[in-house]
């Protein structure tokens, strides 16, 4: 069968290329593949064994306790997907590897790996027909139950890559030479955004809202970074928990992608009552372009919460604009954080 071919402007006539089902074998054969290779070898710290200098497959499987075939077969499986490099038979750590996936690095995030490949979170993909057809996971345990261990182990696993986008906020919104503000931090899981606050201002007092077991790190980071006496919490369910207040400003960290748009707006709602006149919000989420396909990270976001939550989504930009406005709030900007998928909104009472 011959090529189909297209005509040109100037009357010439290009060949086709044949449709290739490439893409679609490779997702279906090694899409799981490749997640379940990349937590394989963050259990074994094959990337901190080659930190090390274990070079060859020889020398990084006596490091990890595994046989030579198998790390040798794993190795070059994650060097044709980018986390490892190879040259003749040694391999080596990418820039991306050797910051995240090398225990040694103070942003190292494979724990992560227990939160994103526990049996809570793998059991949602398994599922996502249902999903599909129902238009979101049929119970929300995974998001509102309080005392889910997982939540710990995800907070304690991104603080470390939530340090740069954290201390960028504290820059954006300006708060070094602010003097004596009074910050909540919604959802604050491992604390940064808040704490990020008050480690360039002496007088800034954090209040964390979040589980008690999950509060439980963000103080553990609060000691950490010697402001443990200007960090109070409040425990329980942003849904039902007094804000208390007045603040200068209010964070809202990848939050409210769990929710529809009455539940944000409700969120918000309290919020904008516990602001200061002169107050701010500053939201962080996923938010894709109008066309919802673009940019890749924040559009595909969208499908992880019609798999993990009810009613969750990724917003676009002029839907949080319409959600401020509901809740008394209107936005005066919105940054994107690159090079993470996440944008700053900031608000402020009309």
């Amino acid at each position: 069968m011959e090529a189909p071919q297209t005509l040109q402007p100037n009357g010439a006539t290009q060949t086709q290329a044949p449709p290739n089902p490439a893409r679609i074998l490779d997702t279906l054969i090694y899409s799981h593949a490749r997640g379940e290779a990349l937590k394989a070898a963050i259990a074994l710290e094959l990337f901190t064994a080659i930190g090390e200098g274990a070079g060859n497959a020889a020398e990084i499987a006596r490091r990890c306790g595994a046989a030579e075939r198998g790390i040798r077969m794993l190795c070059d499986f994650l060097v044709i997907n980018g986390f490892l490099t190879k040259t003749e038979n040694a391999y080596d750590l990418p820039d991306d590897a050797r910051a995240f996936l090398d225990k040694r690095s103070p942003a190292y995030l494979g724990t992560v790996a227990d939160f994103l490949g526990s049996p809570k979170m793998t059991e949602s993909w398994t599922a996502i027909g249902e999903a599909i057809r129902s238009g979101g996971r049929p119970d929300d345990s995974v998001v509102t139950q309080p005392d889910l261990e997982q939540w710990q182990i995800f907070a304690r696993a991104m603080a470390p890559i939530m340090v740069f986008p954290a201390a960028t906020i504290a820059q954006r919104l300006g708060v070094a030479n602010a003097g004596a503000i009074r910050v909540l931090d919604i959802s604050a899981g491992h604390g940064e955004y808040g704490l990020a606050i008050a480690r360039v201002n002496p007088q800034a007092r954090i209040v964390g809202l979040d589980w008690p077991a999950v509060l439980a790190v963000a103080q553990e980071r609060a000691k950490a970074s010697g402001v443990a006496d200007r960090y109070e919490t409040i425990a329980g369910s942003a849904l039902d928990a007094d804000f208390g207040g007045p603040y200068d400003i209010v964070l809202v960290p990848n939050f409210l992608h769990h929710f529809d748009p009455a539940t944000c707006e409700r969120i918000l709602r309290k919020t904008a009552n516990a602001l200061k006149p002169d107050g701010r919000v500053a939201i962080v989420e996923f938010v894709p372009n109008e066309d919802r396909v673009s940019p890749p990270a924040p559009a595909m976001f969208a499908l992880i919460m019609l798999a993990t939550t009810p009613s969750g989504d990724a917003y676009t930009l002029t839907e949080y604009d319409r959600m401020l406005e509901n809740a008394g709030l209107v936005r005066s900007e919105a940054t994107p954080l690159l090079p993470a998928p996440a944008t700053l909104i900031v608000a402020h009472l009309r």
